[in-house]
């Protein structure tokens, strides 16, 4: 023993350190390799991660299994850390510049939190986290169709055309994620006149309509007068009757 302390004293070391290499001799807690007295532990043994707790004016470490909330875990050959997360409303973060937890009321996207979600994205399942809408692969729009209304081309002022397009591919093949495949809009005829074969069409057809109404008239009179003829000729054969002369 006295010649282990007369080999450290003759030493060169610095200030402290005979006092550290003393500490590690009576040892440190499970874990540390290294430690001191004013400062806990120094190193943490392999796998193990040193944290740095602030007392009063002085830190002290203690090695952990993995970092706690609020800090992320930084490996490096000589020793393993946990450092603390600095990200701008984060309670806890993978590295130094991507946080996976915003505080209360604050929401989660791409690493940063924020008290909206960004235009185009929305809360994913209730959750404080932004996610944009399912991507769905869609074709290009089609040409816009001819104006109409109620499947009718003609004879009206104002119609409606429409353009369609495809789903090419929907995800997990849920094409209910995928937004609209039609799409309609207001549109003005320049002309609400028909074509005059349509036209004509439609005179002609006017023109038997009124015709066979004629008939049907004229049959319907025509059988009314049969009924009264028939009542009349009822009326003008009835026969007397008279009561027999007495016989001679």
């Amino acid at each position: 023993m006295l010649q282990l302390h007369a080999r450290l004293a003759v030493a060169p070391v610095n200030p402290g350190t005979l006092t550290d290499l003393t500490e590690v001799s009576q040892g440190c807690a499970k874990g540390c390799d290294l430690c001191s007295e004013f400062n806990g532990c120094l190193k943490c043994s392999p796998k193990l991660f040193i944290l740095l707790e602030r007392n009063d004016i002085r830190q002290i470490g203690i090695c952990l299994p993995s970092c706690p909330l609020g800090y992320f875990d930084l490996r490096n050959p000589e020793m393993n850390k946990c450092i603390k997360c600095k990200i701008e409303n984060c309670d806890d973060c993978f590295s130094r510049n991507f946080c996976t937890k915003c505080k209360e009321g604050l929401y989660l996207h791409k690493g940063r939190c924020y008290t909206t979600c960004p235009e185009g994205y929305s809360a994913a399942n209730g959750t404080m986290e932004c996610s944009s809408p399912a991507q769905c692969e869609m074709s290009e729009w089609g040409p816009w169709g001819p104006c109409s209304k109620k499947k009718k081309l003609c004879g009206f002022r104002k119609g409606n055309e429409e353009r369609s397009r495809k789903i090419l591919q929907a995800p997990a093949g849920d094409v209910s994620m995928c937004p609209a495949t039609t799409e309609l809009r207001r549109c003005t005829v320049q002309k609400n006149q028909c074509p005059e074969g349509k036209k004509k069409k439609k005179e002609d057809q006017g023109k038997r309509g009124n015709t066979n109404g004629n008939r049907n008239r004229k049959d319907t009179k025509d059988a009314k007068s049969g009924t009264k003829r028939r009542k009349g000729q009822q009326r003008g054969t009835r026969i007397p009757v008279t009561s027999a002369s007495p016989s001679q």
